[in-house]
């Protein structure tokens, strides 16, 4: 029997802030090599008897996750987008409701975060061969990880009643423990880490969690037979899906159904839940660091060192976290790295914006970054894809001056059309419409200089129709 993969791909991967912003979360950098861990979750598949996966993901990251499916060449079912975090059980609950509304109500669905490392693609695979019969049969599977070490960080799965091929009934669902618990649990043998994974069919999850949720069963079902297809993406009813409880799968269905096994999984995963869970994964040197990017250390052990954008060194540093990106910098006790969330807290509560973009925010047409901010002016890298542009558009209280770097721009600017190439600029007046393509075979990068009492999203006009409003780069 064929898998449904459903890969969640809404989070925000907030305890690995700096680097991970809620519009470029931790499941979309390439945290361990040139692929992101969203592109790994879904290159895992290959192998196994699967469909065309549902990702469900949210507004902000829409065009970043099709892109790198785009690049590793997979093809999505559907693409979901959420109009406002609910957690994993609403998530889940749209995926399998599509299912049903196409015809596939027994499909089994092989829920997977996109945000998890496994190194072992082989164990993983054979965990999911094993857990599929008891999909079939109509059990709720979970995967629980073999533990390493009493880790505070995990929630458990204990173990009940052996089943065949190495399965259990669930006996229950653990929090994550203080030390000495997560010890005790370790030295009985009968719990496992709670991995996030699941497999079960799309109708059994309906009717167990209709059993013990109908109201979210009903805000799903409405907010996807209200929802609208923008060019790839199927955009969930915001109205309707706002009545779903903000609730994990866990709380709202494993924790409380007689249907629940586990299968253990020993398939080197890793959650990548903090810096010190990242550098776990990560290549040391012979003193125990992780360095990535410019980075010089002299009398440094332990330490996680991670530079984006600048040269970066430490001296005399011990179980170290610092992590530098262009807007922000993070030095942190590797012990206390859980409490980077703080932070994150703080930024939002104050209305800082770090917590949300970094200075380079994509778009589908491309990227911008801001190289220099202050009142009344801003300057910016543009880079235009090829076979893209910006819409048509004016601003009433700046104007703006632009510098090819490279590549070839055609402009159309208040009624004039113009090509400009590197060392070439142009000057936009206020209220004059305009618009900027890359029709050229390379990207177009050019400096952009705003001037003006306004440089934010209030002073932008759109004149030319499109389906998605992120096809403007202001």
């Amino acid at each position: 029997m064929s898998l449904t993969p459903v890969i969640l791909s809404g989070g925000s991967g907030s305890r690995l802030w700096p680097l991970s912003r809620e519009e470029y979360p931790k499941h979309l950098i390439p945290l361990l090599d040139e692929q992101t861990l969203l592109q790994k979750t879904l290159l895992r598949l290959q192998g196994l008897s699967c469909k065309d996966p549902i990702v469900v993901g949210n507004h902000q990251q829409r065009f970043m996750i099709a892109e790198q499916l785009q690049h590793i060449r997979v093809a999505p079912e559907a693409l979901i987008l959420e109009p406002m975090g609910r957690n994993t059980a609403p998530a889940i609950a749209v995926a399998a409701l599509l299912c049903e509304q196409r015809g596939e109500a027994t499909a089994n669905l092989l829920v997977l975060p996109a945000d998890h490392v496994i190194t072992d693609v082989t164990a993983f695979q054979h965990g999911v061969a094993c857990a599929l019969p008891y999909c079939e049969q109509g059990s709720l599977v979970t995967f629980g990880i073999v533990p390493t070490e009493p880790h505070t960080g995990y929630g458990y799965i204990q173990r009940g009643q052996a089943l065949d091929a190495g399965a259990f009934q669930v006996a229950q669902f653990v929090e994550k423990p203080d030390m000495a618990t997560a010890e005790q649990y370790l030295a009985t043998g009968q719990y496992s880490w709670n991995s996030g994974m699941f497999l079960f069919r799309a109708d059994v999850y309906l009717q167990t969690l209709q059993q013990f949720h109908p109201n979210m069963v009903h805000a799903c079902r409405a907010a996807l037979a209200a929802a609208q297809q923008d060019l790839d993406f199927l955009r969930l009813d915001a109205e309707a899906f706002a009545h779903c409880l903000d609730i994990s799968i866990d709380y709202a269905v494993m924790e409380k159904t007689d249907q629940a096994v586990v299968v253990p999984m020993d398939a080197g995963w890793n959650d990548v839940g903090s810096w010190s869970s990242l550098a776990e994964v990560c290549p040391h040197d012979v003193h125990g660091n992780v360095l990535q990017g410019d980075v010089l250390v002299e009398g440094t052990q332990d330490c996680f060192i991670h530079a984006d954008s600048r040269f970066v060194t430490a001296v005399g540093v011990k179980d170290h976290v610092i992590v530098e990106t262009a807007d922000a910098v993070l030095v942190a006790d590797k012990h206390h790295v859980q409490d980077v969330k703080k932070i994150v807290q703080y930024l939002k509560a104050n209305r800082r914006g770090e917590h949300l973009h970094h200075t380079t925010r994509y778009r589908p047409w491309g990227q911008h970054e801001l190289l220099v901010q202050s009142p009344g002016f801003e300057v910016r890298r543009v880079l235009i894809k090829p076979g893209a542009h910006i819409a048509m558009q004016r601003h009433h209280q700046r104007t703006e001056h632009w510098v090819v770097v490279s590549g070839q721009a055609d402009i159309v600017c208040d009624g004039e059309s113009l090509v400009l190439h590197a060392n070439e600029s142009f000057y936009v007046k206020k209220s004059a419409p305009h618009r900027i393509a890359n029709t050229g075979d390379e990207p177009l990068i050019f400096i952009e200089v705003q001037l003006g009492e306004c440089l934010k999203e209030d002073d932008i006009e759109r004149l030319e129709p499109f389906v998605s409003d992120s096809l403007s780069h202001k």
